[in-house]
This record gives structure tokens, sequence and C-alpha cells, in this order.
């Protein structure tokens, strides 16, 4: 029996300098000799029952001395991998004061953020009052109201999200206007706050989904004339002050009369370069006189009253002013596109 405490012994010296790596190790090692169940030093004490009755008493007394031996052992042990693992922690962690510090990145805001910031500042600049538009809109303020016709391609579900036959993800914020008109009497001064639109469409400068800005004013006597003055004051402060506009025939559901808006190419005067294809000027919007019609399915007089409408893409804007090619960039979070659009 002597024999079998030291064997026990010396396998728990052994273990100890073999296999204990970690404190789980040893903790695994320690389960084998002092698990109250399955342990070597617990089975030992199963076995007194066999043992002479003469000899129990010494047979448990060396039993017990070997188990406050391991106990001690394997408490030292536990000390030494807790003070090594300690040790490896601090290794991994330590930091050499005398290195230099890292650099580290300032944020930036998104080319689409800071052109809607711009654009909210130039035109509440002017007195526009700002109203929330829906990205959820139905058939009626999205396009009925707007003087639509039913079979406009437009509506055609290869060119619009429908979510229902009622309702629809918004082809623009001119829904807004509606909404505004019907809760309001003239005078209305209105942006619509710049939000998301759908369309499907999806190639190097259209987007599936893109921002718009749309704006709208309904007083007496207004004119193109309105117009065109207040799209200069607005191209003057986003494009530069040698900037001016030209406006251009055009056809559109809800205005009449309805024009394209350009604008006089900002990178070369308007001599002719890349950017503006020779012409000297780069069309940015859409824009016109509120149709009658718009306005008498809103409840305002339309002998009295008449308004100017207009619409910016944000994209389409911030392409543009930072000479992005392709309108995708701005939806990938690239940060060395980021980088270099600052405009704060």
């Amino acid at each position: 029996m002597n024999d079998r405490l030291e064997n026990i012994r010396q396998e728990i010296l052994d273990g100890i300098e073999k296999h204990a790596e970690s404190r789980a190790a040893a903790f695994e090692l320690r389960k084998q000799f002092l698990d109250s169940k399955t342990g070597k030093i617990g089975q030992l004490m199963k076995e007194m029952k066999s043992i002479a009755p003469e000899e129990r008493a010494g047979f448990g007394k060396n039993v017990n001395e070997l188990k406050e031996w391991a106990q001690q052992r394997f408490a030292e042990l536990d000390e030494k991998m807790k003070a090594k693992e300690l040790q490896k922690r601090y290794e991994s962690e330590k930091i050499d004061v005398t290195m230099p510090a890292e650099s580290v990145s300032t944020g930036n805001l998104h080319p689409i953020t800071q052109i809607r910031n711009q654009l909210i500042d130039v035109f509440t600049g002017m007195g526009f009052e700002v109203v929330e538009t829906k990205e959820i809109e139905n058939d009626y303020y999205n396009f009925t109201a707007l003087n639509t016709p039913k079979d406009h391609p437009a509506r055609d579900m290869q060119d619009t999200f429908y979510l229902s036959p009622e309702f629809l993800l918004a082809t623009q914020t001119s829904a807004a206007q509606i909404h505004t008109m019907e809760k309001k009497k003239p005078p209305i001064k209105m942006i619509a706050a710049p939000g998301k639109v759908f369309r499907s469409d999806d190639d190097a400068t259209h987007s599936p989904m893109f921002h718009q800005l749309e704006g709208l004013v309904v007083d007496e006597k207004i004119t193109l004339c309105d117009l065109k003055g207040m799209l200069d004051m607005f191209v003057k402060k986003i494009y530069g002050e040698e900037t001016t506009t030209r406006l251009r025939p055009s056809y559109f559901p809800f205005t009449e009369p309805s024009v394209e808006v350009d604008v006089s190419c900002f990178a070369c005067g308007g001599k002719g370069c890349k950017l503006c294809k020779g012409t000297g000027w780069i069309e940015i919007l859409g824009a016109g006189i509120v149709n009658k019609k718009v306005l008498e399915n809103c409840g305002i007089d339309s002998e009295k009253y008449s308004g100017l409408a207009f619409g910016v893409g944000l994209e389409r804007t911030a392409m543009l002013k930072y000479g992005i090619n392709n309108i995708k960039l701005l939806f990938e979070s690239d940060l060395r596109v980021l980088e270099q659009i600052n405009d704060n």
C-alpha cells in the first residue's frame, strides 16, 4: 500500500513538471488526483473497507497526509501559473512610452450630408421654411395630385417600386408640396427637407435610391423671373459667384411652363471643357411654374395665386461640385473619397 501512495506522489510530481502549462491544465491535473468522486486519492479512501481493522488507522493517516501534500503542491502550482499568466499579459499589453503616438484621422461629413447642409443654409437664408418628406407615399400624392396621367411612363412598374396598388416608395419629394398646400394657405415658401427617393434606375450616374430637395413658392404674381433670380442666387452660393443659369423649355406634368435649368460651367468659366462637354453649360435641375391644376387640386385659387417649383438632386449636385464621376462612389463609404471632400 505504501508503494501505491509513493507512486501517486511521484505521478503528481511528474505531472506538475511535464504537463501543467497553464492554470487550466493544472486544474485538470488536480482533478485526476483530488476529485472527490473520480480522483485517485479519493478512490483510496473507498478502499478503507477492504483493509484489516488494525491497519485502517495507519492507512487513513497516510492517505490524509498524501491528500494534504497534494493540495499544497497544487495550490503552489496554481499561484505559479497565475503569476506566469499575469506576466504574459503584462508583456502583451506593455506600452513603450518613448514611441511616437499614432496619428488619428479626424472624422468628416459625407458629401451628401455636406451638400444637404449647404442647400438648407442657402434656401433658409432666402426665407424658405423646411418641411419633412415621406419615403412611402400613396399614388394620389405621388402622381395624381401632381397632374401625372394614369398612362404616364413614370407610373410603370419598371420605373416605380410599388408596395401595393395604392402605396409605393416615393419617386420624388414633390409630394411634400401637395401636403403643404393642403395644410397651409398662400403665401407659401418651403423646401422639402432633402430626403430619399426611389426609382428603378442604375448606372454610373443613377442609383435606385438617391436624395432630392424640392422647393415651392406660392403667392400672387409669381413668374419665371422670380424662379431665375432665386436659382441664380442658389448656384452662386454652391458653385461660385461667377456662376449663372439659363432656362431651356421642357415638360413636367406638374409645371406649366416647365424648364430645364443649366448652370454655366464652373470648371472652365463657360469656355468649354470635358465636364460641360464643350458646351459651356451643365444641366443641374428641373423647374417651372406650378400647373394650375395642381393648385386647384389643393384648393388654391389659381386665378389669384401662382407658384414656382424646382427639384434638386443632391447626388448630382455633389458629383458636379466635387468632380465625382461615378455615383456609386457616394454609397461605398470609401475613405479615400471622403477624405478629399471637406467644405466644413
